[in-house]
């Protein structure tokens, strides 16, 4: 461990990141359970790129038969990327989702729907929450870290949320109207995760999202819906946003449509999309390839053979009300919240000031692995305890969680 340690710092340089106090290799999955060098056996309750679990024979017999077959870029026919993309936004409620830019990434995705948003309406400004992540490039990142100088187009406001004050819709539309007021150039779209992931999964003020769809669309913009982390039945249906009162213009979607295999969209209405295409002439080499659909249809072909989207409501729904009914076991646990299978226990100094504690969320998060399950921190100060397993994540799965959840919480009470 200790060389393997030592190469990949001389490999990729110091700085890249690793989970965990003492970091883990691991060489096997299967479902929810992930393998390390010497057997062990943890289980995952993190990772949402292998949606369908780890190792699943149906997607992994896609991705070879296809490779075995021909893989390509897209500037020629190809009956199977054509019927991935009808599928895909066939899953969309209603009309204005009817095209899609397929990508390799989120972060090339979201950059695409930027963009978009920007050529439709012939304004810069991009307006996103001061807790949010959306990707990796110099456009997409600078909505990242609130702390650092923001270019003249990029604004940001408050995420919302009932946790802490203010609770009411009211306080944050006002908040991102002040916003879209300090863009220079105008308004051509807001961006936000439907559930808040990045934010730490806060419960949103009723009302919000409408109210913010509302005033975005009266200055002009368009919505944009980040669903890498909501979306492909997370949230316990087939898009974050159907839950959370928000109707997109361009919905994103990212890391489990390929179950690992690099795949992303960005889709909106024909307009749109033609609009991008004639002012960008927009190629990826290695998107809408005959690999990325047939790994692509492999994965939705699961989701619903198994039932997956109903599986991540209630078996989500049952951790979360566990995860409820023991948060009075020590007053380090501030709040439980999320939706489906996305869960998000929030450490806090004391309950009454609610002081963010990060370093607990860490201990707990450590001291979970060293018990074989697997999780990590997040949120906008890092004290939230973040649970996002596979979609085949079970009631009984939950049910050993949760005894392992009691454990670690008696033992750092």
């Amino acid at each position: 461990m200790c060389d393997l340690l030592a190469r990949r710092k001389r490999v990729f340089g110091a700085g890249a990141q690793l989970f965990y106090e003492t970091p883990l290799e691991l060489v096997r999955g299967e479902g929810v359970w992930v393998f390390d060098r010497l057997g062990r056996r943890y289980m995952d309750l993190y990772n949402n790129v292998p949606c369908v679990g780890h190792g699943h024979p149906a997607v992994a017999g896609a991705m070879g038969a296809q490779q075995a077959t021909l893989n390509t870029h897209n500037r020629y026919l190809h009956e199977g990327i054509i019927a991935f993309a009808e599928r895909l936004v066939g899953l969309h409620q209603g009309p204005a989702i009817e095209s899609v830019v397929f990508t390799c990434s989120g972060t090339e995705a979201i950059e695409v729907a930027m963009r978009m948003a920007r050529f439709a309406t012939g304004r810069r400004g991009i307006v996103g929450t001061n807790a949010t992540y959306h990707g990796n490039s110099e456009l997409v990142g600078a909505l990242t870290r609130t702390d650092k100088p923001r270019e003249h187009d990029m604004a940001t406001f408050p995420f919302p949320q009932t946790y802490r004050p203010p609770t009411d819709a009211k306080s944050y539309l006002d908040a991102l109207e002040a916003a879209i007021a300090s863009l220079d150039g105008g308004l051509a779209a807001l961006i936000l995760c439907p559930i808040l992931a990045n934010e730490g999964l806060p419960d949103v003020p009723a009302g919000f999202m409408a109210g913010a769809a509302e005033r975005v669309r009266a200055a002009g913009g368009l919505v944009i819906a980040d669903e890498v982390q909501a979306g492909y039945g997370r949230a316990g249906r087939w898009w974050g946003y159907e839950g959370a009162g928000l109707v997109p213009d361009i919905v994103v979607t990212g890391k489990p449509m390929g179950a690992g295999l690099p795949l992303a969209a960005a889709a909106a209405s024909r307009p749109l999309v033609e609009g991008f295409r004639a002012a960008t002439r927009y190629f990826n080499t290695f998107a809408s390839s005959p690999l990325q659909a047939a790994v692509g249809m492999a994965v939705l072909d699961v989701i619903e053979a198994e039932g997956l989207v109903a599986n991540a409501g209630a078996v989500g729904a049952a951790l979360k009300a566990g995860l409820k009914a023991r948060a009075g076991a020590a007053g380090f646990i501030g709040d439980v919240r999320g939706t489906g299978l996305f869960v998000g226990i929030e450490m806090v100094a004391d309950k009454t000031g609610k002081a963010p504690d990060r370093a607990r969320a860490v201990a707990i998060v450590n001291t979970l692995k060293d018990k074989g399950f697997l999780t990590s921190n997040a949120g906008a100060a890092g004290n939230v305890v973040k649970i996002r397993p596979p979609l085949v994540f079970s009631h009984a799965n939950a049910e050993e969680f949760l005894g392992a959840w009691d454990a670690v919480v008696a033992e750092l009470a």
